[in-house]
């Protein structure tokens, strides 16, 4: 993060705006809608100025700034068609320590001016730290047809509410989960349908409820969310709410930071992530984790890579809870094998090369490879192994001993759907050795079956700058 993201309180402050032209307009309007006493440093003011200058909160000059008009200022803003003017502003502004901002140019900026969706009191900012506003402005019309104006009011009859729930419900935990229960639930439909009335008195019958019930201790759930191959773009609109639920997070070594970011801020995070050989911590003790803190009374969410019960053991987790009688929610994720064939242009099945779609596990219990080698050297079939790179040799040293032909083609994804992913191509007796040269650090995944002959051709389908399907992160070089 470049920036950190403040929303400044400038009711009654003072705002220096230079500029005649459209950005100096908005700065403008920004600032008298945020409750500002705005002074326009213009000459001749475009028409955009027209309902601006009549403000009661405004006061026009028709001259260049000068140090002494920035006195008391909290913010300078530098939108005028000349540089230098700009430029000039800028050090009046430094040498009073006035926070200042100059309009497309980031070494005069204090501090960036973001995209906002104004649902007032609910507001939005979108800021690409300057690097990509036109991106910025794009995303913001993206999600202000996500959020009806609505929301605003409803964000104004929460806070109607506030100070007599901090008076009823003493723990932040209690308030939250209340506050949850009462946005996403009837209370919040009703206010959306219009009627207030009505939802004004499911809430204060809720609040009497929860502040008798303060000291009954609140059982807790667990929701285990599958976050896909790596891609955060993957993750599903339930897996994103019930990460904005919990209270803590169990996750795991797949689990990258981009997808992290979605999590409640304040929720609690314990790393659980296992290795080949090398276990942070063992599956028993996660499952019986996951229990303990559920007994407490929290939103636990158990993060897991790719799909909770293709080859992520959640239905181990899942017995200990349900014979602990723990309430869990299972959300199934984008499986690592459909990630990472889709975003390397290797489609699973093809009428033309396979009519069948084998997954297996490398990794079997206790270390032990342990795999129906008959079964996986069957014609037009494809085998994807999940945790093999480590059996990679092996691997194909098996099937090739089992009947498979050695030019049959494979490939190792490695790091999938990531921005970092990378592809080997070769052949069941070669497989290995390319991979070796490549360095491959996992995770990955092992494709193999003629399907793979058709990376050649469809890797490139579409691969231009501005594509947004997943083929967009196949044009790479080979290795």
């Amino acid at each position: 993060m470049d920036h950190l993201p403040v929303f400044l309180d400038v009711k009654n402050r003072k705002i220096v705006v230079c500029g005649e032209e459209t950005i100096a307009a908005r700065r403008v309007e920004a600032s008298l809608r945020a409750g500002a006493n705005v002074h326009l440093f213009a000459k001749n003011p475009g028409g955009e100025f027209h309902k601006h200058l009549t403000h009661k909160s405004l006061v026009h000059h028709q001259r260049e700034a000068t140090a002494k008009d920035l006195d008391g200022a909290l913010i300078a803003y530098g939108a005028s068609e000349d540089a230098e003017e700009n430029k000039r502003l800028y050090h009046l502004a430094k040498a009073q320590d006035i926070l200042a901002n100059v309009a497309d140019v980031t070494e005069y900026c204090d501090f960036i001016t973001p995209s906002v969706i104004d649902r007032n009191p609910l507001v939005v900012a979108i800021s690409s730290s300057g690097n990509a506003p036109i991106l910025a402005r794009i995303l913001r019309a993206r999600i202000e047809s996500m959020l009806p104006a609505s929301y605003g009011r409803l964000a104004k009859f929460a806070g109607g509410f506030r100070d007599r729930v901090m008076k009823h419900i003493a723990k932040p935990e209690g308030r939250r989960n209340f506050w949850e229960q009462v946005i996403d639930g009837s209370v919040g439909d009703l206010f959306m349908a219009g009627d207030e009335d009505q939802a004004a008195e499911k809430l204060l019958i809720q609040l009497d409820e929860a502040a008798n019930e303060k000291e009954i201790a609140k059982k807790g759930a667990v929701f285990l969310v599958g976050a896909g191959p790596g891609d955060p773009d993957l993750l599903t609109f339930r897996a994103l709410r019930l990460m904005q639920r919990a209270d803590v997070v169990v996750y795991d070594r797949l689990i990258g930071d981009d997808i992290m970011g979605f999590v409640r801020r304040d929720a609690e995070r314990i790393y659980v992530g296992k290795m080949p050989n090398q276990h942070t911590m063992l599956q028993e003790d996660i499952s019986q984790l996951l229990v303990d803190l559920a007994k407490q009374g929290k939103n636990v969410l158990r993060l897991k890579g790719g799909d909770p019960f293709i080859f992520g053991r959640g239905g181990e987790e899942m017995d200990l809870l349900a014979e602990n009688n723990i309430p869990f929610q299972v959300v199934p994720g984008i499986t690592a094998a459909s990630g990472c064939s889709t975003y390397s242009g290797i489609p699973l099945t093809h009428r033309d090369h396979a009519q069948s779609c084998v997954f297996v596990t490398a990794h079997g219990k206790d270390g032990v490879l342990e795999l129906d080698w008959n079964n996986l050297v069957q014609p037009a079939q494809t085998v994807v192994v999940y945790m093999g790179l480590s059996s990679l040799g092996i691997l194909m040293e098996q099937l090739a001993r089992h009947g498979a032909d050695p030019k049959t083609p494979a490939a190792v994804v490695d790091k999938g759907t990531r921005p970092d992913q990378r592809i080997v191509t070769g052949t069941i007796e070669d497989l290995n050795e390319k991979v070796q040269a490549a360095g491959f650090d996992g995770p990955s995944m092992i494709i193999i079956g003629s399907v793979v002959t058709l990376r050649e051709k469809l890797r490139w389908f579409g691969a231009t700058d501005d594509q947004e399907h997943s083929f967009s992160l196949t044009a790479r070089d080979d290795l």
